[in-house]
């Protein structure tokens, strides 16, 4: 506040008259803001008075002095020191109790001329202390050496946060540079107060380098000294006494006696349990360390756990195999019909280990599409040999020590998924699932499926490491058992220790018979209609299979089955029992609504540019339908579909094959640059990729460019070369499958492929016709409508009219060259 004339320099000429505010142990400079709690009555009429009179700046000025001592309650103007610093108050907050919070900043240093007579609080007319600005070399070596000294101080006092180096080392100013740093050093407030009044920055510096060269040699001896006493409080020492602390304690507490009970209850377990000479040394070590600790400890807990970890362990525990080839087999055909394979692996598994004393368990991995058994044929192999029976599912399975445990250094670590699930089976020779393993994926944690290795590998597994326990446990007598739909996933060493068994989808002679044999059964009991007589008809089933799924495997058979057993239910409910209710397809349909699929889905009649091919999924065999047409352009090859790169390289290999024999067929070569081809697989929305559709993609752009219908009852599949050859592909029992299901008549097949006609069933083969190729002429001999196809595609042929090729007028053809 400023009293007098408005004219700045004349009140700057006769001095500043402003309130005082007397401070307890506390000094204010310059660019410190400090928060305050003032209690007495002057210094809060001092604060008011400030805050009702503000300079034209608008801010509350006021100015902070110490006093001489600190115990004064009311202090004269003798007991206040008469050099001070002006503070603006940024803030004031009154306290529920009648104090007052107030937070002020120093601004600039004031020397008290005079105290004017008031009796409310301290008025005092000061003289501002300007700031002598000095610039010298010895003045910039002062700076940097209180720089130097005041990062040594800050290391060895622990009270000032390091973060204020970085403050300080940006102050460049002498003058300000003093007033930060000595607000951070507990110095006595006479210290203090000699520095405040000091006006020459220099000084002030070198001052202040003085005093703290003083506090770290005091801080180095305080450091030595404690260092000196550490050293000397021995270490057995120190475990005495607490020993005999802690003793006393459970004595107190009467907890000694308890965990006594627990370390003999212990010993008593080790004595009757057989384990490996490695495990029995390691409890025995651990229960040495456990008797030393306090039964309260966190420590203490960990050893508890570990020890009862190793000891609840199957080492030699082991169920006896039921050998008996014939009931085993048995057994396998009550559960589950088909899956020849898989049955027969398992009768020669158990034919050998009646014959050999010691076999190793084999890795067998079920690579098949959804539903068709793949788990529960693993169940039926453990009824079968009569093993108990662990299921570990490793879908999103990411981190490695989801398999190998973690250590024991970890917080909460445990074993491995491994070691857990054989504790919980009581059993070292379970059959151990390993389902969907092709899920398992990789990320910064590890890779679960390289720890996979060792478990999975006959030669190495009769000393498995899992890292919580870090001992030798043998895995070799576990019959591992894995689950995956795709065989690509999987990584190739991790393949290479697996035995392969491929379960391809069901037949439809096949899903008519489980759904007989086991689903109805299952489904009429499931809702509570097992004392009820319900036929469901041949036709009904037949409808269920067409119309209602489109699947390799039997599980939406099932819920379809179990749906028309609900309404049933609910109509029994309502109408009351009969003693027959009979369900046939007109039936059936009532039941479950209108149809989802079309049964049967080839092209209705033979058509130009439009092919059958059959592609492969994860579900099973499946009709993919190639369209092919032709417009004028500019030569371009336009491929849609949502394909993946591979098959748009197969587009492109059947476009340059097509190109390259366009002569022979009778193409006119100008429609390459006058016309753009397009190639379209319809579902755009679903991915697609693979070589196999190359033959496919060759007939589509023959049939196109030529205008030739393609028969509508011929199914291809092949992977095309540049120079016309046709190879080999996977999947095909599930192709020809879905060829079956569509009514297709013919099957156009790699030459290649003729040895795997054997997995087909012997009743989808006599229902198609396969035809082995070898060439894509071979191919379109058989797709395409031709009068003379023997003469189609040889040098010398001609045109399309010379080999007197048909367009019938029934027929619908796309846009082609003319």
């Amino acid at each position: 506040m400023f009293f007098g004339r408005d004219d700045k320099k004349e009140a700057q000429k006769r001095g500043l008259t402003i309130p005082l505010l007397p401070l307890r142990d506390i000094i204010v400079f310059p660019h410190m803001v400090v928060p305050l709690f003032v209690g007495r009555e002057k210094s809060i009429a001092a604060l008011k008075d400030a805050m009702a009179h503000k300079g034209p700046d608008d801010k509350a000025v006021i100015l902070l002095a110490a006093q001489k001592k600190a115990k004064t309650n009311d202090p004269s103007p003798d007991d206040i020191f008469h050099f001070g610093t002006i503070g603006h108050l940024i803030q004031l907050l009154p306290l529920p109790d009648g104090t007052m919070k107030v937070l002020v900043e120093g601004v600039r240093r004031a020397k008290v001329k005079k105290f004017h007579p008031n009796d409310a609080f301290f008025m005092v007319e000061v003289d501002e202390v300007e700031e002598q600005l000095e610039k010298s070399v010895e003045l910039e070596a002062l700076v940097r050496s209180v720089h130097s000294v005041f990062e040594a101080f800050v290391k060895l006092n622990k009270r000032i946060p390091p973060e204020m180096l970085m403050q300080v080392a940006s102050i460049d100013d002498p003058a300000r540079l003093a007033d930060t740093i000595v607000a951070h050093l507990s110095l006595k407030l006479n210290d203090k107060q000699a520095l405040l009044e000091t006006e020459s920055p220099a000084k002030r510096l070198e001052k202040l380098y003085e005093l703290m060269q003083g506090e770290i040699e005091i801080l180095q001896v305080e450091k030595k000294i404690r260092t000196r006493v550490k050293k000397q409080m021995e270490k057995t020492q120190k475990e005495y006494y607490l020993n005999e602390q802690m003793q006393a304690i459970q004595k107190e507490l009467g907890e000694r006696d308890e965990f006594k009970n627990e370390i003999q209850e212990i010993e008593e377990k080790l004595k009757n349990k057989r384990m490996s000479k490695e495990a029995t040394l390691k409890v025995k070590k651990e229960l040495k360390k456990l008797r030393m600790m306090s039964p309260m400890s966190a420590e203490a807990t960990v050893v508890r756990n570990y020890i009862d970890w190793i000891i609840s362990l199957p080492w030699y525990d082991e169920t006896q195999d039921r050998l008996d080839v014939t009931e085993a087999e048995r057994v396998l055909n009550e559960d589950h019909y088909g899956l020849k394979k898989p049955k027969e692996r398992i009768l020669e598994y158990l034919a050998v280990q009646q014959l050999v004393k010691k076999l190793k368990g084999p890795v067998l991995c079920f690579v098949g599409p959804p539903g068709v058994g793949k788990t529960s044929l693993a169940r039926s192999i453990a009824r079968a040999t009569g093993r108990k029976f662990v299921r570990l599912s490793l879908g999103g399975v990411r981190d490695e020590a989801e398999i190998r445990g973690h250590r024991r250094t970890y917080i909460g670590a445990m074993p491995g998924k491994l070691i857990q699930s054989l504790k919980k089976a009581g059993s070292n020779n379970p059959v151990f699932l390993l389902d969907e393993i092709d899920k398992m994926s990789t990320d910064f944690r590890g890779d679960p499926s390289a720890a996979l290795l060792e478990v999975l590998d006959p030669e190495q597994n009769h000393n498995f490491n899992d890292h919580y326990l870090d001992l030798d446990y043998d895995l070799s007598k576990v019959m591992f058992i894995c689950t995956a739909n795709t065989m690509h996933n999987i990584p190739g060493p991790l393949q290479d220790r697996m035995e392969v068994i491929r379960i391809a989808g069901y037949t439809e002679p096949e899903k008519l018979s489980i759904a007989r044999r086991y689903l109805i059964p299952k489904e009429q009991e499931a809702n509570g209609l097992a004392d009820l007589k319900i036929d469901i008809t041949n036709d009904a089933l037949k409808t269920i299979v067409h119309r209602y799924t489109r699947e390799s495997g039997v599980r939406s058979l099932e819920r379809e089955i179990g749906g028309v057993f609900r309404k049933i239910a609910r109509d029994v409910l309502k109408n009351g029992k009969r003693d027959l209710i009979e369900v046939d397809r007109k039936q059936a349909m009532k039941f479950l609504g209108t149809p989802r699929f079309r049964y049967g889905v080839a092209e209705r009649e033979d058509q130009v540019g439009i092919v059958t091919g059959l592609a492969w999924t994860e579900l099973g065999g499946e009709i993919l339908t190639t369209e092919a047409t032709s417009m004028p352009g500019k030569g371009k090859l336009i491929i849609t579909g949502k394909l993946g790169e591979v098959m748009q390289e197969s587009a492109q290999a059947a476009m340059s094959y097509v190109r390259s024999r366009a002569e022979r067929f009778g193409i006119d070569r100008k429609v390459f640059e006058n016309y753009d081809i397009h190639v379209h697989l319809p579902e755009g929305a679903i991915p697609k990729d693979g070589p196999s559709a190359g033959v496919t993609m060759a007939t589509a752009l023959v049939s196109a460019l030529t205008r030739v219908p393609v028969r509508r009852d011929v199914a291809m599949t092949g992977e095309i070369t540049l120079r016309g050859r046709v190879l080999p592909i996977g999947g095909l029992k599930e192709k020809t499958l879905a060829a079956h299901r569509a009514g297709i008549k013919t099957v156009l097949i790699p030459k290649a492929n003729k040895k795997d006609l054997k997995d087909i069933p012997l009743k989808i083969r006599k229902a198609l016709r396969i035809v082995p190729v070898e060439f894509v002429d071979d191919v379109l001999r058989e797709a395409l409508l031709l009068d003379k196809p023997e003469e189609f595609g040889r040098k010398g042929a001609g045109d399309n009219l010379k080999m007197g090729l048909t367009v019938p007028d029934a027929v619908s053809t796309p846009s082609a060259p003319a």
